[in-house]
C-alpha cells in the first residue's frame, strides 16, 4: 500500500509516520509539506522524515496531481492549524484548509485512490451547553479554523461513494510530546509553565470543557482510517475521535499537572470573560467502530512524558510564549523577514518575488 501524508512535518506528522510504519509491513509512505515548521525539532534523535520512503516539499495549494499516481490512501493533515493563525490569515485558512483539501481529494479520487482521511476537529462544536456532543448534533463553529473544517467535511461528503471511502476524524484537542513540539496547546502550555516558572496561569475561570487526545493516539486513529472498510461506518464517516475519559475542565488539567510537577502555583482568573469555546464530546461511535485503535495514553502519563521530554532538552525559558515553540511566532518571523508573503507562500531568496503566482 502507498500512502500520501500532507502536512507531515508539523506537530502530528512524525507520530503518524511512525505509527503507519509500525502497523503496515511493506507500506510506502510519501510526505508532502511546505516546510513552515520543518526546522522546529525538539529532542529528535534523527530526522522524523527518515521514516518515510519519500519526502516532497511543496505548497498543498499547488500539489501536482501526478504525485498521486499509485497512491491508495491520502492522509490530509496540512492546515493552518489553530485559531490565532486562522484569525490572522483567514483567507489563507480557507484556501489551505478547505479549497486545497478539496482539490487534493478530487485529484486523489480521479487518480484511483480508494481512501481519504481528513484531520477534522471537535472545535466545530464551539460553545455547546448540555451533554456531550454526538456526531449528529448541531455544529457551532466560532473561528475561521473551525468553519474551514465544517465546510470541508460537507464538501467531502459529496465525493464519497463505493470507490472512494472518506473518513473525517474529528479530533479532540491535541496534546503530548512530539519531535516537533508545540506549546500553544492547553496541556502542553500548562506543563511548560509549571517547569519554567513554577506557575500555571489560566486565562479564564477554568470552567470550560475540553476533550483532549495525545498525538500518538491520533496516529492510531489515522492508522485505522487508512484501511477502514466502508462496511464499518459507511462510504462517508465523520467521527468524534478521542475517549470519553479525556473530557476535562481546564482547571482540572492544571490540577493534574500540579500533581506531576511539584510546587506549582495555579492562578485562575475568576473575573475573566467566559471562554466561548466549551464543549464535551461523546466518543462512543469511535469506540464501537475502532475498538482495537482506542486511545491508550492516560492524562498523568501524558504529563509525565511532556515533563521528561522538556527536561531532557533543558527547557527553562520563562518567555517560551515568545519562542519558536509557538507556531504563530514561527509564521510571524517568516513573514517579518520576507521568507513568506502575506498569503503564506515562500518568497524566492534571490529575486525577492513569490516563487509562484
Amino acid at each position: 500500500m502507498h500512502v500520501l501524508v500532507t502536512g507531515n512535518t508539523g506537530y502530528v506528522g512524525p507520530a503518524v509516520a511512525g505509527t503507519l510504519r509500525e502497523d503496515y509491513a511493506g507500506l510506502s509512505i510519501t510526505g508532502y509539506d511546505t516546510g513552515f515548521f520543518a526546522h522546529c525539532l525538539t529532542g529528535a534523535q534523527r530526522l522524523p522524515e527518515a521514516r518515510l520512503d519519500r519526502q516532497v516539499f511543496g505548497d498543498v495549494r499547488e500539489l501536482d496531481p501526478a504525485l498521486l499516481d499509485g497512491v491508495e490512501a491520502v492522509v490530509a493533515l496540512a492546515a493552518v492549524s489553530n485559531d490565532p493563525m486562522g484569525d490572522r490569515y483567514q483567507q489563507v485558512t480557507e484556501a489551505v484548509n478547505r479549497d486545497a483539501t478539496m482539490n487534493l481529494a478530487r485529484a486523489a479520487k480521479a487518480r484511483g485512490a480508494k481512501r481519504f482521511v481528513f484531520a477534522s476537529s471537535c472545535s466545530i462544536y464551539g460553545l455547546a451547553e448540555g451533554g456531550p456532543r454526538r456526531e449528529s448534533d448541531a455544529l457551532n463553529p466560532l473561528t475561521a479554523y473551525a468553519r474551514s473544517k465544517v465546510d470541508t467535511e460537507r464538501e467531502l461528503a459529496t465525493l464519497a461513494d463505493e470507490s472512494f471511502t472518506v473518513t473525517c476524524l474529528r479530533f479532540a484537542t491535541a496534546c503530548g510530546w512530539s519531535e516537533r513540539l508545540r506549546l500553544d496547546l492547553v496541556l502542553n502550555d500548562f506543563v511548560a509553565g509549571a517547569l519554567a516558572t513554577g506557575r500555571i496561569h489560566i486565562l479564564s475561570d477554568g470552567s470550560p470543557w475540553r476533550p483532549l487526545i495525545v498525538i500518538d493516539d491520533m496516529a492510531r486513529a489515522v492508522s485505522w482510517a487508512v484501511t477502514r472498510d466502508a462496511g464499518n461506518g459507511g462510504h462517508f464517516l465523520a467521527v468524534n475521535t478521542g475517549a470519553n475519559r479525556w473530557n476535562y475542565q481546564v482547571r482540572d488539567l492544571a490540577k493534574a499537572v500540579g500533581e506531576v510537577v511539584p510546587d506549582v502555583q495555579i492562578d485562575i482568573d475568576a473575573s475573566a470573560q467566559p471562554d466561548k469555546r466549551s464543549y464535551r464530546v461523546d466518543f462512543g461511535l469511535f469506540e464501537r467502530l475502532a475498538p482495537a485503535h482506542q486511545p491508550r495514553v492516560e492524562l498523568a502519563q501524558a504529563i509525565e512524558i511532556l515533563r521528561d521530554g522538556l527536561q531532557g532538552m533543558s527547557f527553562a525559558d520563562p518567555n517560551y510564549r515568545d519562542s519558536s515553540l509557538i507556531r504563530m511566532n514561527v509564521l510571524g518571523e517568516h513573514v517579518r523577514t520576507g521568507r513568506l508573503d502575506e498569503k503564506l507562500r515562500w518568497v524566492d531568496r534571490v529575486s525577492g518575488t513569490p516563487d509562484r503566482d
